[in-house]
């Protein structure tokens, strides 16, 4: 009998679990990105279970402009880089080291990395989100989307899809820095 009342409210609630999900965009495991800021669009590895975005940067160097913290650094993405990149520091985020990246002498479990904020469009979704910066050259993508980032863009992964929401196809007033409830 206490079986009945409990299945009668999963049906009940099981409607609006639907609407909810409607109302997100589905994205495959990769999608290519539109880095708005920096006129270039790459290829990304969507991760939820990664907390941060990457971008992948080399020779990246922090300094002071009018009493503001701004980052300097090239994208380490191929050889067509060749002048430095300059944005206003969001924050340093610590992102925890990997059991093979840690030194026991060095006594710090974690990376400090500078952050960015970074217009990315991903199909017709154009949102700011942070990114933190380091050289991904050893990776295939460039553009790691963590899941601070996928709850901007209100997604929904499907890791059997690659490339779900197509090449990106956003106006640049097309719900900049929007949040999950817009």
């Amino acid at each position: 009998m206490r079986l009945k009342p409990f299945a009668l409210l999963i049906c009940l609630l099981l409607p609006g679990l639907g609407l909810a999900a409607a109302e997100k965009a589905v994205y495959g495991l990769n999608e290519y990105a539109m880095l708005f800021n920096l006129g270039l669009q790459v290829p990304a590895k969507l991760d939820t279970g990664a907390k941060t975005a990457s971008l992948s940067a080399r020779d990246i160097k922090r300094f002071k402009r009018e009493g503001e913290s701004w980052v300097s650094f090239y994208l380490a993405i191929d050889d067509a880089h060749a002048h430095p990149i300059e944005r206003p520091l969001a924050r340093i985020s610590k992102i925890k080291r990997r059991a093979g990246d840690y030194d026991p002498e060095e006594e710090k479990t974690y990376t400090a990395r500078p952050v960015i904020e970074l217009d990315v469009c991903m199909g017709q979704a154009l949102r700011t989100i942070e990114v933190n910066l380091t050289d991904r050259s050893a990776f295939q993508y460039p553009l790691l989307i963590g899941s601070e980032a996928l709850k901007r863009f209100s997604a929904l992964v499907d890791p059997s899809q690659k490339y779900a929401a197509g090449k990106p196809a956003c106006l640049p007033d097309t719900h900049i820095g929007a949040t999950p409830n817009e």
